[in-house]
């Protein structure tokens, strides 16, 4: 962790935090991006970072708008995915890179591919992890799903704000890290909120240390849950639609752990099984880790950095 560095820049009036490791690579074919999904922040690629800047990479993870140490937006419920696009694009210009590898997680994925479409000629590859390319279209799980679907449940304003609220914010990421370390999706019953399904005597993932947990929960003390909530979450329902695309022709690369409760998700697992994640994708190689949960990274981190630099190598 000493390898890190820690630096805010401005972007699109907001300052927002990055964490770097290696040295100011020459080229920008060296520079790897990462992008966190929730509930996380940079520190969630941790491993990551450090493995790939030991190879010769120059490492860069972000902290989305309203995440982490990054500030959050005047008005974090009209957050959408696009700013989290031009944040990144803001992000490239100011430091100067023309070209990236895009390294991506849970909703860092939508971000990562709706980036790569709209800017293809700034990304070098992407790799995702539990998160393929989603068809063009609205997101709506939530219609073949029960009314205690998580995601739906998170979407009502003031639900999930509430169900948080009656802990601090340590115990509600403790929460969620073992929910969705789990193959089953997160669904309350009727008489019940999200966080209620975990208990207190629950221990946390073997591999997820209580010091690990502390820096989580100090990081979102600061910054809360108020944006985090509008992206991912509630802006999949204001009318938000993946983009329409003939085909992301950069190299990828899709780690997808079998026990991610992702693959749960209604025809997710076909679609990533079947090969059809390929017809956007051609490039797109698929590797399943048997035992992978849906935070393969820091569950397996040498097994996920071996396989991104299997890739970054490749392609560089």
């Amino acid at each position: 962790m000493d390898q890190i560095e820690h630096k805010f820049i401005k972007v699109q009036g907001l300052n927002l935090h990055i964490a770097e490791a290696g040295a100011d690579a020459d080229a920008d074919a060296r520079v790897v991006v990462f992008l966190h999904g929730f509930p996380e922040i940079w520190y969630s690629w941790r491993h990551q970072m450090v493995g790939v800047a030991t190879a010769g990479f120059r490492a860069i993870a972000p902290d989305c708008r309203g995440y982490g140490l990054s500030d959050p937006p005047a008005e974090p419920e009209k957050t959408s995915f696009q700013d989290m696009v031009d944040d990144l694009l803001a992000i490239l210009d100011h430091l100067g890179l023309a070209k990236v590898f895009l390294v991506a997680k849970d909703f860092g994925a939508l971000t990562a591919y709706m980036f790569a479409i709209q800017h293809q000629e700034r990304v070098s590859g992407v790799i995702t992890l539990g998160v393929p390319i989603l068809p063009p279209g609205p997101i709506e799980f939530h219609k073949y799903l029960p009314e205690g679907f998580y995601i739906s449940r998170w979407q009502e304003p003031g639900r999930a704000e509430a169900d948080f609220g009656r802990f601090d914010a340590k115990t509600v990421v403790r929460n969620i890290y073992i929910l969705f370390s789990r193959s089953e999706i997160p669904i309350a019953p009727e008489n019940k909120e999200i966080m209620d399904l975990v208990s207190d005597s629950t221990p946390l993932p073997p591999w997820f240390t209580e010091e690990e947990l502390a820096a989580y929960g100090a990081l979102y003390e600061k910054s809360g849950f108020r944006t985090a909530l509008q992206v991912p979450y509630r802006t999949l329902r204001e009318n938000f639609s993946t983009p329409e695309v003939t085909a992301v022709k950069v190299p990828a690369l899709l780690i997808m752990g079998d026990k991610d409760y992702f693959l749960k998700f209604p025809g997710i697992e076909d679609y990533i099984r079947s090969g059809k994640a390929k017809d956007l994708v051609p490039n797109l190689e698929i590797i399943h880790l048997p035992e992978g949960s849906h935070f393969v990274q820091e569950q397996s981190p040498e097994e996920v950095n071996q396989l991104i630099l299997t890739f970054l190598n490749k392609h560089v």
